[in-house]
């Protein structure tokens, strides 16, 4: 159920508790902190202490009353998404504008500071932003040089500078500096725009980089907005830093900053007067780029509307909408164009011009070809067989990531289950792609992969590695739920992907009956009661909930569907920022929480999934941090890491619309529309080589399903609630 309002909130709470007999004090004290919640416009520490509070009290309940366990779990969830609801909807910092964007109007709501990646195919740009107690802005721009490598030539060795002038300091009116600045919005679209007032000035400014260039943008706005005129100097600029020879693996390079138009001119009443700066970085042996800034930011704001123009979510939840369109871009945005081919990248100053078995193989890989980012789609191909030249005979592990714009590897973690991560990515984007050749050339690869895996089998039926996709961080055991449930899922969609290609049967029946015998090792090794929920040990040992309880349910293993999805939303393990990646730990990562989200929708719990995914994209897109899915809290300070982003996205394609491929032309389709909701759209869907939409309608008790192709009407037929369709295109 979605509650759209506090009235909604408090009518649907007051029937609901009741409905439910619970011990009288603790209901009354439970009532009261959510009332108290939903009235008050606390600070975040504040809520963090009420929230602490009230899962003390559930703990002694727990305790006390575990013949009424199901009574007290719904409180706990009521209250998380409650007065989580509550939350959002007082504390929204940004909001939504008509044309896409989103905005900040600053009304007394600071000192407030963020962060933001945006990227293009020769630069990345984290750009540390705020506005101070007195109203004035500052930035600080980390710029990212990926093919500028540095020495040694490892994960991290992209050339990277902190500059932190602001252009405005460098200009004089009436031959002083610019005084007593205040900001009046920022808006985000693919870029960032800054307004900002003087007594007699309207000053903007925009940043974004190139979209193909090694350079940033900055342009830089004034506007005589007195009766006067006014004298204004732009000084002539054109810094050169040049980096150490020793220090880059071709020697020195050369890091421009230079400013456009400057002059002297005379502002008069109403008018405007522009200038831009360009951060350009080069080899020794090349040209410093030509660059007509506005043109940069013609053809960066034409690559936002490419993307938003295609995969296109029409619900009637503005925020899942918007947050969809801008997850869009930051998926898209971060491919590089190094020597070894368009590489995706992570980004977060950290990780580019390098690949990873889980952020590119099996977290966006699957995802381009749904968004028909040729792009993207050419990334996706060129790092499976990338990961593809490391196939071996004797089945030793392909290494994690690939670095160094492909020159070099990275296996610090030993086996993390890569093989299953790619096997998983490769078939799912292979079916989803409906391109035969390219599901020719990684056939080769999945059938390694999954030989890998199946050679890692232990003695109880379950897949061992090193690890985890956390390296280390944090316990995976010899054996873990994550790889298991990823080789499980890439044996279904090798015999799909098998069947479609034409190779042998009695090759695919081995999958098939391997894929069986798997899914009842997965049960009986991992199956377990935790912390009271039936739902899973995340490895042999494991006796604390984990975030990754998660993975069956997207993977199609719903035995454990209902203590899974209660645990991970009970306050054990959900919190202000999605899933806890230990049950009681602030650690959090985003990745799980995008996994459990879908993984809900795909279960059929639509409606209480609705209510968290709702929350946390309001977190995301409007809160403090925005506007995109994040790594991880507090490694890295929540970077805007691109695959999470990817991830996002596919909480609706797999998830809300439940399309699971089954052909190079075919998927299973299982809608799950909420509700409370009339309807739900997908259009421009450019998955199985065409360009589709789907509509999902209401219609009684049942649902109505149109897919067309243009105006041709494909399928057109009403469906239970719940049923699956194998759509045929």
């Amino acid at each position: 159920m979605h509650l759209s309002s506090t009235k909604e909130q408090a009518k649907y709470l007051s029937k609901k508790t009741t409905q439910q007999t619970l011990p009288n004090t603790i209901d009354k004290k439970l009532l009261a902190v959510i009332l108290t919640c939903r009235k008050t416009k606390y600070t975040d520490s504040k809520k963090d202490i009420l929230l602490t509070n009230c899962k003390l009290k559930i703990n002694l309940m727990k305790r006390s009353f575990q013949k009424k366990r199901k009574h007290i779990l719904f409180v706990v969830v009521a209250f998380c998404f409650i007065a989580g609801k509550a939350f959002s909807q007082e504390e929204r910092r940004w909001q939504m504008d008509q044309d896409g964007s989103i905005s900040w109007q600053i009304n007394n709501n600071i000192p407030h500071d963020d962060h933001i990646e945006m990227s293009g195919k020769k630069i990345s740009c984290v750009l540390r932003y705020g506005v101070a107690a007195d109203g004035s802005f500052h930035a600080t721009r980390s710029l990212v040089w990926p093919m500028l490598r540095t020495i040694p030539n490892n994960t991290h060795a992209s050339l990277t500078r902190q500059l932190s002038q602001d252009a405005f300091d460098l200009i004089t009116v009436n031959y002083k500096p610019i005084t007593a600045e205040k900001v009046v919005s920022l808006t985000l679209n693919g870029t960032l725009l800054v307004k900002s007032k003087t007594n007699t000035l309207e000053l903007t400014r925009q940043f974004f980089p190139s979209t193909t260039l090694a350079g940033y943008c900055e342009i830089y706005t004034l506007k005589n907005i007195s009766e006067k005129t006014y004298a204004v100097e732009i000084p002539k600029s054109n810094t050169v830093y040049t980096t150490d020879p020793a220090k880059g693996t071709e020697g020195s390079y050369d890091l421009h900053v230079y400013l456009s138009n400057p002059g002297n001119f005379n502002l008069k009443a109403n008018e405007t007067i522009s200038f831009s700066v360009f951060y350009s970085g080069v080899k020794a042996n090349e040209q410093t780029p030509v660059v007509n800034v506005d043109e940069e930011k013609n053809k960066r704001l034409k690559l936002i509307h490419e993307i938003w123009d295609k995969l296109i979510l029409e619900t009637p939840d503005e925020v899942l909408n918007t947050e969809f369109a801008f997850a869009k871009i930051r998926a898209s945005e971060s491919i590089f164009e190094t020597k070894g081919g368009p590489m995706h990248g992570p980004g977060g100053e950290s990780y580019y011009a390098a690949i990873w078995a889980n952020d590119q193989a099996e977290y966006i890989g699957p995802f381009f070809p749904y968004l028909g980012y040729e792009y993207g789609n050419q990334a996706s191909l060129n790092a499976y067989l990338q990961f593809a030249k490391f196939m071996n005979k004797e089945y030793k592990p392909i290494p994690s990531s690939i670095v160094a714009e492909g020159t070099d590897i990275w296996a610090g973690a030993g086996d993390r289950g890569d093989g299953a991560m790619i096997a998983y990515g490769a078939s799912r984007y292979a079916l989803s792609r409906g391109n035969t050749n390219e599901a020719k050339q990684l056939w080769p690869l999945i059938e390694w992969c999954l030989e890998y895996c199946h050679r890692k089998l232990n003695a109880d039926g379950v897949v061992a590695s090193d690890s985890d996709e956390l390296e280390g961080r944090l316990p995976a055991g010899k054996a873990n739920l994550n790889t298991s449930s990823l080789y499980y899922d890439s044996l279904n969609s090798t015999v799909y992907l098998g069947e479609a290609l034409g190779k042998d049967q009695s090759q695919l029946k081995v999958y098939k009956a391997e894929a069986e015998k798997l899914k009842i090792a997965i049960e009986k090794y991992f199956g377990a009661k935790v912390e009271g929920f039936e739902t899973y040990k995340y490895y042999k040992e494991n006796d604390v909930l984990r975030a990754w309880i998660c993975t069956p349910l997207t993977m199609g293993i719903y035995d454990r569907k209902d203590g899974t999805i209660n645990a991970l939303f009970s306050p054990r393990l959900w919190t202000k920022d999605g899933l806890a990646s230990v049950a009681g730990d602030k650690i959090f990562w985003d990745r799980s929480t995008l996994y459990a989200l879908r993984g809900v929708l795909a279960a059929g719990e639509t409606d209480k999934a609705l209510d968290f995914l709702h929350y946390y994209s309001n977190r995301r897109l409007l809160g403090d941090h925005v506007p995109y899915p994040v790594e991880a809290y507090p490694e890295g300070d929540q970077r805007h890491l691109s695959a999470e982003s990817g991830l996002y996205c596919r909480i609706f394609t797999e998830g809300l619309f439940g399309i699971r491929p089954t052909g190079l032309h075919s998927f299973d389709f299982t809608p799950r529309l909420p509700k409370s909701w009339p309807s739900m759209k997908m259009r421009r869907i450019n998955a199985f080589e065409k360009d589709f939409d789907i509509t999902v309608e209401r219609a009684d008790k049942k649902l109505k399903i149109t897919i067309s192709e243009g105006k041709k009407i494909l399928v057109n037929k009403v469906i239970k609630d719940g049923d699956t369709v194998n759509i045929t295109l």
